[in-house]
């Protein structure tokens, strides 16, 4: 039955995707179906073959590793803070993000992932029927991050028109960062975290494709990626540490932030109505959680996790999920988890938007005139991917 559903889900998500669509003529049915064929099977080998066991405990070991040569140095600044055996969300879950910030800007310094990026956005516009920046971009969202992927395309920003702009700004909100997948994985199962990158990533150009279709010329099809200013390497380093830093600190005092606003929001709905606000957006989101295929009975608890989401941040939702005792199956938690491995809610709004805007004014503006619309737009990319895995888990 859950499977029946998740297909219905599917067909109701782009159905969606159509009915706010730009330009309706200008959809290529080819492409989002070929797409969509890629995402079954590389869904269905991610989470249910020894192939795909064996590669995401491949990442997974390489995370642990990472981490725990980060922990190295967390330990060393902060391991008096905490009793021994005790630990901290901020030290043991953001303060990794340093040392893989470093790691990333190292495979810059040396041209290593400038290679990669370009080479697989070149391959996967040869798939998914759009231009070559929208294709890079896709791919450089996951691994420079949402704000600093703009930086490499800044020599063509201000040149391009609203629905390519929205389609750069989209793959960045549906994505999320190399640099704090260590961090989702201490929070979430890491073959889960690993899925729901793939899936966010060929189902952004399904639901762009469809809600902002457009045609380029060949003259319009170019990539112009900015080369970073040379700096030493120690230099550079010295740059990354402080980068993933103030990555750190910002998602902490997000978290702070939002934890004690739903906590006091709940609290006065509570009192007033008997009913927290997480479990009231339960009940509004259930109906799209059994759409994705989750269970009626677990359907307002998924829902009230993935609301939590998109009205705080990810990072919230996740550690609800991780310490909260639901009494989810096995694969509501891995639908459930796949949703929410996005950037899709009301703060990347404005993270993006003013990511945009330091770089080109002009172009900052349209941003946030599509704000609402970008948001629309990855929600229903973290709804495809989950439904996908509703479908394919085993």
């Amino acid at each position: 039955m859950s499977i029946v559903m998740g297909i219905l889900g599917i067909i109701i998500f782009l159905g969606l995707a159509y009915f706010t669509s730009s330009n309706r003529k200008l959809i290529k049915i080819v492409p989002v179906i070929k797409l969509l064929v890629v995402e079954f099977v590389l869904g269905y080998i991610l989470l249910n073959t020894t192939v795909g066991n064996h590669l995401i405990t491949w990442i997974a070991d390489g995370f642990g590793k990472i981490l725990s040569y980060a922990n190295e140095g967390v330990e060393f600044v902060f391991g008096g803070l905490v009793n021994k055996g005790a630990t901290t969300f901020f030290i043991s879950v953001l303060m990794p993000i340093v040392f893989i910030s470093v790691l990333i800007g190292i495979l810059q310094y040396f041209r290593i992932l400038p290679f990669i990026i370009k080479y697989i956005g070149l391959v996967l516009s040869k798939i998914n029927g759009m231009g070559k920046l929208e294709s890079y971009n896709a791919v450089a969202s996951i691994i420079l991050g949402q704000s600093e992927v703009f930086i490499s395309v800044k020599k063509q920003l201000g040149a391009l028109t609203e629905k390519r702009l929205y389609t750069l700004c989209a793959s960045a909100m549906s994505t999320v960062s190399m640099s704090i997948v260590g961090a989702y994985m201490q929070l979430l199962e890491p073959k889960y975290v690993v899925t729901a990158i793939v899936l966010n990533l060929f189902g952004g150009f399904i639901i762009t494709s469809i809600i902002n279709p457009y045609e380029l010329d060949e003259e319009e099809d170019i990539l112009e990626v900015v080369e970073e200013h040379k700096q030493s390497f120690f230099e550079m380093v010295g740059e990354y540490i402080m980068d993933g830093f103030n990555v750190a600190i910002t998602v902490a005092a997000m978290l702070i932030g939002f934890v004690a606003l739903i906590a006091m929001i709940n609290g006065i709905f509570t009192s007033i109505l008997g009913i927290s606000f997480q479990e009231l957006l339960g009940y509004v989101f259930a109906p799209f959680a059994i759409l994705m295929g989750i269970p009626l009975d677990q359907s307002v608890d998924a829902g009230s996790i993935m609301a939590t989401k998109m009205v705080s941040n990810e990072f919230v939702a996740m550690t609800t999920l991780h310490n909260g005792h639901f009494a989810f199956t096995a694969k509501t938690t891995a639908i459930v988890s796949v949703f929410l491995v996005s950037f899709a809610n009301f703060s990347s709004i404005g993270i993006i938007s003013g990511a945009v805007n330091g770089l080109d004014k002009a172009q900052g503006k349209v941003v946030a005139k599509f704000g609402l619309r970008l948001l629309w737009g990855a929600t229903l990319v973290s709804l495809l991917s989950a439904a996908v895995v509703g479908i394919v888990f085993r």
